[in-house]
């Protein structure tokens, strides 16, 4: 009689130095690396969902859902669907080639979203630069203040196409404080000059619930709250994109 035996070895590192580690739903043997900590299946079976299937899950999870509610709805555990966000947002074209190119007329309307990353202690503000003309996010950043360092990285983030033009805000003094006054004017609701800008952060907290005022739907990460960010100016940026 022959017989084969297979050694188990990490699908990481290739290490041999393993250790049990329970088992899979469907009663696999899974394993724990001691030399690199990966852990899993030294023999992982395809994912069961396609390509379209997953494209769809993340849709629902893009529409204002939880990871938790999307659980509930697909049976997607939080943890995968965090692996496919992450290889999604790795594969998104770079922000220069989301744009459509600048007209000499173009404004820019500045505004700042407020969220929290674990708690309230932790705020997460979204600053974003929106052209008037083509509805588009030209530049954003992400930072834990309203300060005028928070408004320079706004200031550096827009592409360098946009960077010249016209621009339109509140009344934060930050603007103020590293904008040139030849180029910008605070201004308020009431003109209609940042109502554009207005409505986007509108349409932001009814797509994504991390920047809904009162929400259970925050984010547990930094890591996290930037993929969920940086998909979704991607997703509102190429729409209009491929529309033009």
């Amino acid at each position: 009689m022959i017989s084969e035996t297979k050694i188990a070895t990490c699908t990481k590192c290739q290490s041999t130095n393993l250790r049990r580690n329970g088992k899979t739903k469907g009663g696999k043997q899974k394993y724990a690396c001691k030399d690199c900590g990966a852990y899993g299946s030294v023999d992982p079976q395809q994912s069961p969902y396609s390509e379209e299937e997953k494209e769809k899950i993340l849709a629902v999870y893009q529409e204002r859902a939880s990871m938790r509610g999307v659980q509930r709805a697909t049976g997607v555990v939080p943890r995968t669907l965090a692996r496919w966000l992450e290889k999604k947002v790795e594969r998104l074209p770079p922000q220069k080639e989301q744009l459509l190119p600048r007209a000499a007329s173009d404004v820019l309307e500045l505004d700042e979203v407020w969220s929290f990353v674990g708690s309230k202690e932790n705020p997460s503000w979204l600053w974003t630069a929106l052209c008037r003309r083509t509805r588009q996010i030209v530049g954003w950043v992400v930072r834990d203040s309203r300060d005028a360092f928070a408004a320079l990285d706004l200031r550096d983030a827009i592409d360098p196409r946009y960077r010249s033009c016209p621009t339109v805000s509140d009344f934060l003094g930050s603007y103020e404080a590293v904008l040139p006054p030849s180029k910008h004017r605070s201004v308020g609701k009431e003109t209609g000059e940042t109502a554009h800008m207005e409505r986007w952060n509108g349409t932001l907290r009814q797509r994504i619930g991390r920047f809904v005022r009162k929400t259970l739907s925050f984010s547990k990460s930094q890591k996290r709250h930037l993929l969920v960010v940086t998909w979704w100016m991607a997703t509102h940026n190429l729409a209009i994109l491929e529309a033009a």
